[in-house]
């Protein structure tokens, strides 16, 4: 019998969350669970943790993962904010002989991106999307016609101020320095105008636990771009992970 929904996956920095997802409606259909992520998070301990995972769930079928680097036909290109162990090493391989399932990496961010314009607040939006996920880091995903533009680095580009842009305006910089709503806000505001200006976006779509906080800041905001709060907030890597994991192996 053909298991019902996809299994997600979304790896970061402190946790490993998963949960069954309706890739049809963009729902979950279990609680979501939790691991703490391990330290040192090298290809070994992670592979664990997802042999824990899919027992968790007795989980055989498809899984879909958000990863934190860029991901090239499965293999890990970066390691900015993961084990640099991590470089090189091939994460559907790993992953799929620790669970014994199909498995399909992709990029956290774009993970992310993918629920969002599949069932969010752009899902009917056929123009230049621009997505940004704002957490310990900065990612940035775009869209074109609704066609994802893969393994984007923006959030680690040099600002004008000489600055990479993770260091300057993410939310661990904000709450590491207990900055004020208003001025890190003036410091993203920086980062969307510089954005801004490279690519031209018809919208912005803003990710991540800030985005339960817009009305905080966003009129701080100065770039010309509507900007609009993502629909997901957690459950967006986990759950765009499932649906890429599906458009790869049953479609």
């Amino acid at each position: 019998m053909k298991q019902k929904g996809i299994l997600g996956v979304d790896i970061g920095g402190s946790g490993v969350k998963a949960a069954i997802v309706d890739t049809k409606k963009g729902i979950l259909l279990t609680e979501r669970h939790r691991i703490a992520t391990p330290s040192p998070a090298t290809p070994e301990a992670v592979a664990k943790v997802m042999k824990e995972m899919a027992e968790h769930f007795s989980w055989k079928g498809p899984i879909g993962i958000g990863f934190p680097s860029v991901v090239q036909n499965g293999v890990v290109q970066t390691a900015a904010n993961i084990d640099k162990k991590w470089i090189g090493v091939n994460a559907e391989q790993i992953f799929a002989e620790s669970t014994g399932c199909n498995v399909h990496v992709l990029n956290d961010a774009d993970a992310a991106g993918v629920a969002e314009i599949r069932f969010g607040a752009v899902r009917k939006h056929k123009g230049l999307v621009l997505l940004i996920t704002v957490g310990s880091g900065i990612g940035v995903v775009l869209f074109a016609r609704k066609r994802l533009v893969a393994n984007l680095e923006l959030g680690h580009i040099i600002m004008p101020n000489g600055i990479e842009a993770e260091a300057y305006a993410s939310d661990k910089v904000r709450k590491d320095n207990d900055l004020s709503w208003e001025d890190w806000a003036k410091r993203f505001n920086e980062y969307l105008c510089y954005m801004e200006s490279l690519i031209w976006p018809d919208v912005i779509v803003l990710g991540g636990g800030v985005s339960k906080k817009m009305d905080q800041f966003s009129k701080y905001f100065t770039c010309r771009t509507p900007i609009v709060a993502a629909s997901f907030l957690n459950e967006a890597g986990l759950v765009g992970a499932a649906i890429a994991a599906r458009r790869k192996f049953e479609e």
